[in-house]
């Protein structure tokens, strides 16, 4: 029954958004197409302080151990055929410094270890602060009861048939119970998954973990380049060949997204990490299974703002913007998740890029970690 409720709550804080969204209509026409297909663009962000409220003191020890150096070069960010999105063009020429990357997402052990050594209690641990949630919301919103604003996160749950893909809220629920260590909620546990990406880490999360050990989130840029694997102008990690030709190469949604997974990749939800060959960099799956955060803020016209000129190691706009969803600040994911389908949103394209709130918690959603180049490291 609880569920339930949760969910009521969620559904009336989306369609408040939605109503106040029709207020933007004109600038949200312009990036219309940008986000029919988003995996979760226009649900309820939940504004918990968790950036604010846990200082994380950096463990002693930097290290290598576990990442690639990638060695910078310059070279054309964003897509260059007619696949893309509207916020993916235009390319343009990018410069990267030279970065050591995590060769896995962020695993179940590794954050683990953080959270042991820290005490740290990730966002969808906390009951929504409503006084901030509500900042997202029209005037006069009612509160919901206090016994509804509890710790929850967003499962995902397929539905019976096919459905219009432009609304997120069919196949998401917001479950109360649900965090990293319980990914389907309270009675679900990742005993025996020590190897599976974590999830349901929001962006604050993502950058507490980042800070204790020493590292960073990647840019949007170093992250397209790393995914790219040395290879110019490819469609995914491992080259053009489609993820539902040959060998299986990711794990990815096979089928009719999101009521039918064939599981021809051999996994219908999560993957363990190294599950598929890596790319030219020796990297892992940097297309699908997991969503990843980076630290960009994002726009949806960022690319106009830089195709001028070279473009040196950048750090993305000053402030996040999407004009569906005004008032919510969003930040940057990258690399598609085991939800992406051809049918659907494509996100494990080398270019794809993908928005959500910095409090947001998914069932798709986990990092990787970058470091810059320095002297002082093991």
């Amino acid at each position: 029954m609880r569920s339930k409720i949760i969910i009521g709550v969620w559904l009336l804080i989306a369609f408040s958004c939605k109503q106040q969204q029709k207020e933007v209509s004109n600038e949200a026409k312009v990036a219309e197409d940008t986000a029919m297909t988003s995996c979760h663009n226009n649900l309820p962000s939940r504004f918990s302080n968790t950036d604010a409220s846990q200082q994380i003191e950096p463990r002693k020890e930097r290290s290598t151990e576990g990442m690639i150096l990638v060695k910078g070069s310059t070279f054309s960010m964003g897509a260059s055929d007619k696949r893309g999105r509207p916020d993916e063009y235009p390319q343009h020429q990018v410069k990267v410094s030279s970065f050591y990357i995590d060769q896995t997402s962020v695993t179940n052990a590794q954050f683990a270890e953080f959270v042991e050594a820290t005490g740290y209690i990730t966002t969808a641990e906390q009951a929504p602060d409503w006084e901030e949630l509500k900042k997202q919301l029209p005037p006069g919103t009612p509160k919901p009861a206090d016994s509804l604003l509890v710790p929850a996160s967003l499962v995902f749950h397929g539905t019976d048939g096919p459905v219009p893909l432009d609304n997120a809220a069919l196949w998401w629920r917001w479950t109360s119970g649900a965090n990293w260590r319980h990914p389907h909620g309270p009675d679900s546990d990742i005993e025996g998954k020590e190897n599976y990406p974590v999830v349901h880490v929001s962006w604050y999360d993502a950058n507490a973990y980042a800070q204790w050990a020493g590292k960073r989130l990647p840019t949007e840029a170093e992250f397209e380049f790393a995914a790219r694997g040395g290879m110019e102008d490819k469609l995914y990690p491992w080259g053009n060949e489609e993820p539902y030709e040959g060998e299986p190469k990711a794990n990815t949604w096979d089928g009719k997204f999101p009521y039918k997974n064939t599981g021809q990749d051999q996994f219908v939800s999560l993957a363990p990490v190294k599950s598929f060959p890596p790319n030219g960099y020796n990297l892992y799956d940097m297309a699908g299974n997991v969503w990843e955060w980076c630290a960009d803020n994002y726009r949806h016209d960022y690319y106009k703002t830089v195709a001028q000129q070279l473009a040196v190691d950048p750090q993305g706009p000053e402030r996040g913007f999407d004009p569906r969803q005004p008032t919510v600040p969003v930040k940057v994911t990258r690399g598609g998740s085991f939800m992406c389908n051809e049918m659907y949103c494509s996100g494990y394209r080398t270019t794809s890029r993908m928005m959500s709130s910095p409090d947001s918690g998914f069932e798709h959603t986990g990092f990787r970690c970058v470091m810059d180049v320095t002297s002082d490291i093991e």
